[in-house]
């Protein structure tokens, strides 16, 4: 236990640049408290005490902020920074070193008692704050959620996903870039490909509209008469392309 607890100690002091010292960690870190006090909560639920697993999760949400079912299974050198309002249903699974910030759920959607309700994620998954992670499936290796996104279906190992619902923004194969950390789930350089989508086919209304203005003078330069059309306000590419930027 005690070896557990010093690797969570040394991973929240490597990522949390506020972090001082050990003694700061175990007395001011909520989120380490909470992990703490989840693994005497697991162990008296995995004993069959189930009152007194749920009152000790209970006491750690009074004391933290932080609701995370005993039945929960948390991972090694798991942080939650700063945590306050992080829910973590019975059946979610958290993989080591992964990081989740405050406001997060990882819920449930089904009713069905005794099956596999919440989500799993696998090693080095980032939630970014206020995220919602609802359903009963994988959030693959070193993906990342960007913040207030509701994800409702699995992700990719080193995706990252964002918005409401979440898609994927971003497949990372490079496995070293994907395993590098970042701070609230925020993808440097990552672009949305719905703005991507947007972009191309702004641009292509733009040139297919220059097309025609030179088939007409071409025409018109012949001497072909043409039937007249009514006027209209000519597409402001720029300007639409800032929009969806």
């Amino acid at each position: 236990m005690f070896s557990k607890l010093r690797d969570d100690i040394k991973s929240i002091i490597e990522r949390d640049p506020a972090a001082r010292n050990a003694w700061e960690v175990i007395t001011c870190y909520p989120g380490f408290q909470a992990i703490m006090m989840h693994g005497w909560a697991h162990a008296f639920w995995r004993a069959n005490l189930k009152w007194l697993g749920r009152f000790t999760s209970y006491l750690a949400r009074i004391i933290t902020g932080i609701e995370i079912h005993p039945g929960a299974t948390i991972g090694r050198r798991v942080f939650i920074d700063h945590g306050f309002g992080v829910v973590i249903g019975e059946t979610a699974v958290i993989g080591d070193d992964c990081t989740i910030y405050q406001g997060v759920t990882l819920g449930g959607t089904s009713l069905h008692s005794g099956t596999k309700r919440h989500p799993t994620l696998e090693r080095g998954v980032i939630i970014g704050a206020g995220a919602k992670v609802l359903g009963a499936f994988t959030v693959g290796e070193y993906a990342k959620v960007g913040s207030n996104a509701v994800v409702i279906k699995p992700v990719p190992p080193g995706a990252t996903a964002v918005g409401n619902p979440a898609h994927i923004v971003r497949k990372d194969d490079n496995v070293r870039s994907a395993h590098m950390f970042s701070a609230y789930g925020v993808t440097p350089n990552g672009d949305d490909p719905l703005s991507k989508a947007l972009h191309g086919l702004i641009n292509h209304a733009a040139r297919q509209d220059d097309l025609m203005e030179r088939m007409m003078a071409t025409l018109k330069a012949a001497g072909i008469a043409c039937p007249q059309m009514p006027e209209c306000d000519k597409l402001d590419s720029a300007e639409l392309n800032k929009l969806v930027e």
